[in-house]
């Protein structure tokens, strides 16, 4: 079996509707989390802006469970629900958005509180402390809308 990628091949990973949903509906989430940062904030840079576009997590939507349930249910929309390929991506699927609600929440809310912790001793003792990154999970409401978005976008690309 060879691993050599062809043009042909690409095209055809490029036009895959598994892959043209997911990708647009992590898209859509993303966009859709920056218009209501836009509209929540009185100012927003650009840089700030773009990074939210493209990269920054938490937030409404989730777009981690926008882009697998999309993918999850093109796979039931083209191969049906008792095939290997839905069975894998529900499953996985699944782990992401226990992951997006769950463990990364709840590191991010440990997060804030070491760093409202490591400000007050820094603040007392006077001393220098440098913040923790405090990783954004979701809440619930937040994944759920993300997951009935990836779903909404996965049946448009079916219907086409």
């Amino acid at each position: 079996m060879s691993v050599l990628v062809t043009g042909q091949a690409l095209k055809a990973f490029f036009e895959n509707q598994i892959f043209l949903a997911s990708v647009s509906s992590w898209f859509f989430a993303q966009l859709l989390k920056t218009i209501i940062i836009i509209l929540g904030t009185k100012r927003s840079r650009l840089r700030d802006i773009i990074q939210t576009l493209i990269w920054r997590t938490g937030g409404m939507p989730s777009s981690h469970a926008a882009m697998v349930s999309a993918m999850a249910s093109m796979a039931a929309f083209r191969e049906g629900i008792g095939s290997n390929l839905f069975v894998i991506t529900f499953f996985f699927a699944l782990i992401i958005i226990r992951d997006a609600v769950g463990v990364r929440r709840s590191s991010g809310l440990q997060a804030r509180s070491l760093n409202l912790l490591g400000k007050s001793v820094a603040e007392k003792f006077n001393i220098e402390y440098h913040p923790i990154k405090e990783i954004h999970g979701h809440t619930p409401l937040e994944v759920v809308v993300g997951a009935l978005l990836g779903i909404f976008i996965a049946a448009a690309f079916a219907k086409l």
